[in-house]
């Protein structure tokens, strides 16, 4: 039987993709609805993307650096091995979504929505993902620079066996952020971490922090 204390972990919906067309269109527009493709190798780098859905598709070492994300919808769909130095992805919205291995620079993903996600594995040097709202995600065996969850509202988010050099809180309204087994070097926002678990070693190793926060002197 579970501790009372265990967080409860993300509820991951099984994804299992049949029978994809592969999409060998070399114009992308905005607004468009992919449903059931797959695409390998395709360059998205600097297309206007903004609004567009993607229904269970498949999107195999995809580029997108300076792809204009705004609004896109991914829904059901498969996102392996892409590469994005610059990731303009503002209010996108995730849905029943597996990412593998991203290698992303700045991913700009700043007011959107996440539901059901898994991402595994890969290097991103800044998730920025404030004010988005989370429910149900998990990010294993990745690293990343600096992950920014302020003033995010998070239900049930795992990160397992991730590197993270500066994760931030400040203002987030969490839930079940599950953060043992995970490295980060600095971390802002102490006064924000109700809702979060941590692990004895983290434990000890945010203790100058919180002892700072209350304004405690350690002699």
């Amino acid at each position: 039987m579970a501790s009372k204390n265990e967080p409860r972990a993300p509820r991951l919906s099984p994804l299992e993709l049949h029978d994809l067309v592969v999409n060998d269109d070399a114009f992308f527009g905005p607004g468009e609805t992919y449903d059931g493709q797959r695409f390998e190798q395709t360059s998205f780098d600097e297309a206007d993307l903004s609004s567009t859905d993607f229904l269970d598709c498949e999107l195999n070492r995809p580029t997108l650096n300076n792809t204009e994300l705004r609004g896109v919808r991914f829904r059901g769909t498969v996102v392996n091995d892409s590469f994005a130095p610059i990731m303009k992805g503002a209010r996108t919205s995730w849905r029943d979504t597996e990412i593998t291995a991203p290698r992303w620079g700045s991913a700009e993903l700043y007011d959107s929505s996440w539901q059901s996600v898994r991402i595994d594995g890969g290097k991103i040097d800044f998730l920025n993902l404030r004010t988005a709202k989370i429910t149900d995600l998990q990010i294993s065996d990745a690293i990343i620079g600096e992950l920014d969850l302020g003033g995010a509202t998070v239900t049930r988010m795992s990160l397992k066996n991730c590197r993270i050099g500066t994760l931030d809180l400040q203002q987030a309204k969490l839930k079940d952020l599950d953060l043992r087994s995970t490295d980060f070097r600095i971390l802002n926002g102490i006064g924000s971490m109700s809702g979060v678990v941590i692990d004895d070693y983290q434990l000890s190793l945010l203790a100058p922090f919180m002892a700072a926060h209350l304004g405690v002197t350690i002699a």
